[in-house]
Order: structure tokens, then C-alpha cells, then sequence
């Protein structure tokens, strides 16, 4: 069975070894396991994927061994970098310029130790040669929500409340598609949403609380078991459940970020349920890989 493909070049000295070490580790290649003998030594190191390609047909002038990258820019800046401080702009003469390939893609070669050169280069289209993410749209339209909410420090969750209402409805939810629990504390907030997943006629719930800290461990009692009860109804319900219960030092960080500084949670909340409704649709429609 194939393992990995490695390159291997003697330096023809030791000052050629360092350098060229030297370069690829300023470049920020990952350290491979190198080995320390008598009779030599090696340096290695690693990228995330290596190919064995052949060509046929038209070939751009470039070096062997071709590194991809995803900011070549950025890349050649650095390479020009290590050449000028090892010996000069005569040095930097070594480093070709970024040009355009037919292939649509943009490379530069580069020799930083007389005799071994290596090609650098990155595609021009930003999809090309990457996984096309699966992300969720934020139209609700047709979806149903249920929004479990704490009446216990009533001053912050009403206001959480009110923004995630506000997303839902912006987003195209109807007030009719929209069911509010209220449910007395933060503590009673998962037994509540695991009931409603239950029931199976919503598409998301949208937890929204506020837990202050005080001078005891209540707080990270009640915290941790809050976090648990709604991961876990959400991972055994399928139904998305958005987090926004508060967990603050003071109240005064809780209104900051019920609307006042640090925008609404709960519209955030309400926002990232719309988000997985629709991210959860797509990967049941696309089905497995």
C-alpha cells in the first residue's frame, strides 16, 4: 500500500543543508522527522497533500518540485525576505516573478540554494482545487420555531426575546409558525425544548436565558447542566437548538449584550437556528458522500 511520496536531494555540503533548511522552515513548512547519523543527516518537511503528476501537452517553464499554497503573495514576500537577508538584492535575483499559467492559476520559482530551484504557485480561481462549502441560508420561510425562554432575570431575557422574534421574522417566519414557551428559570429551559423536539412539529427551538454569577458555585451548577440538557436534546432530537443563555459576571455585561453594546444574543440565537435548518436540509438532500 502507498504511504507518501518523499523527494530527496543531496545538498553536496553542509552550508547547502542549512541553508535550505533555513529557507523552507521561514517559509512555515511543518517540521517532518529528520534523521541524525555518522554518515549523514536529513531535514524534513511536510505538506498537508503530495502528488505524483504526469503531464501531456502544453507544459509552463517551471521547477520539479512544485509547492501550492494559498497566498502566494504573500509567499514570494517571504521568500524574497530570506534571499535578501542571506546575500543581497543579488541574491533576491534568484526569486522569479509571479506570472500567469494557461491553467489558470499563477505560480513564481524560486532558487534558493544554487541548483535547487522549486516552483511555488496557487490557483486564480478561488474555488478551484477546494471543497465547496455547504452553508446555510437564512430565509425561514415555511419554518416552524419554537423560542424557550427564562423568566428569571426577566429584564435581560425579554429583551433576548425580542431579537430573536425580530431575526425570526425578518428572515420570513410568520407570527403563527413562531410558538414562546416560558419556562420559570434557566434550570427548566432543556427539560422544556426536549419536550417540544419531541413532538416533532418544529424545524428548530431557540433557547434563550440569562445566568449571573454569584457569590457561590450555584451558578456553574446550573450552567453546566443548562449546556448539557440542550446539547444533548439536540443531538438525540435531530432538531437544531440555538444557544443564547447568557452567562455573565455582572448584570450589567448581560444588558450589553441583550442590545445595548455588544448587540442581541437572541437574534444571534434565532439567526444560527434559521442558519442549521436549512444547513441540515441540505446535507439530508445531498445525502451521504
Amino acid at each position: 500500500m502507498i504511504k507518501g511520496i518523499s523527494f530527496l536531494r543531496p545538498t553536496g555540503s553542509a552550508a547547502a543543508y542549512e541553508r535550505l533548511s533555513s529557507f523552507f522552515a521561514s517559509l512555515g513548512f511543518a517540521n517532518g522527522k529528520g534523521w541524525q547519523e555518522e554518515a549523514s543527516r536529513g531535514a524534513a518537511f511536510l505538506a498537508p497533500l503530495g502528488n505524483l503528476e504526469f503531464v501531456d501537452g502544453e507544459f509552463p517553464a517551471m521547477a520539479e518540485v512544485l509547492v501550492e499554497v494559498t497566498a502566494l503573495d504573500a509567499m514570494h514576500q517571504a521568500a524574497a525576505a530570506w534571499l535578501r537577508a542571506l546575500g543581497g538584492e543579488e541574491a533576491v535575483a534568484r526569486l522569479g516573478a509571479i506570472t500567469e499559467t494557461h491553467w489558470k492559476s499563477q505560480l513564481f520559482t524560486v532558487e534558493p540554494e544554487p541548483g535547487f530551484s522549486f516552483s511555488f504557485w496557487t490557483w486564480t480561481d478561488p474555488v478551484k482545487g477546494r471543497p465547496v462549502a455547504v452553508d446555510g441560508d437564512l430565509s425561514a420561510e415555511g419554518m416552524k420555531f419554537a423560542v424557550v425562554v427564562a423568566r428569571w432575570n426577566a429584564v435581560i431575557t425579554e429583551r433576548l426575546l425580542e431579537g430573536a422574534l425580530d431575526a425570526l421574522l425578518r428572515s420570513g417566519a410568520t407570527r403563527g409558525d413562531i410558538q414562546v414557551v416560558r419556562v420559570p428559570g434557566a434550570w427548566e429551559i432543556p427539560a422544556a425544548a426536549r419536550t417540544i423536539a419531541n413532538q416533532g412539529k418544529v424545524d428548530a427551538i431557540v433557547t434563550l436565558g440569562c445566568l449571573l454569577r454569584g457569590e457561590t458555585a450555584h451558578y456553574e451548577a446550573i450552567y453546566n447542566e443548562v449546556s448539557r440538557g440542550i446539547g444533548q436534546s439536540q443531538q438525540e432530537t435531530g432538531v437544531p437548538h440555538s444557544f443564547g443563555v447568557l452567562t455573565c459576571e455582572t448584570l450589567e455585561q448581560a444588558l450589553n449584550r441583550a442590545g445595548i453594546k455588544a448587540g442581541n444574543k437572541g437574534f444571534e440565537a434565532a439567526a444560527a437556528a434559521v442558519e442549521m435548518v436549512n444547513l441540515s436540509r441540505k446535507l439530508k438532500e445531498s445525502g451521504p458522500a
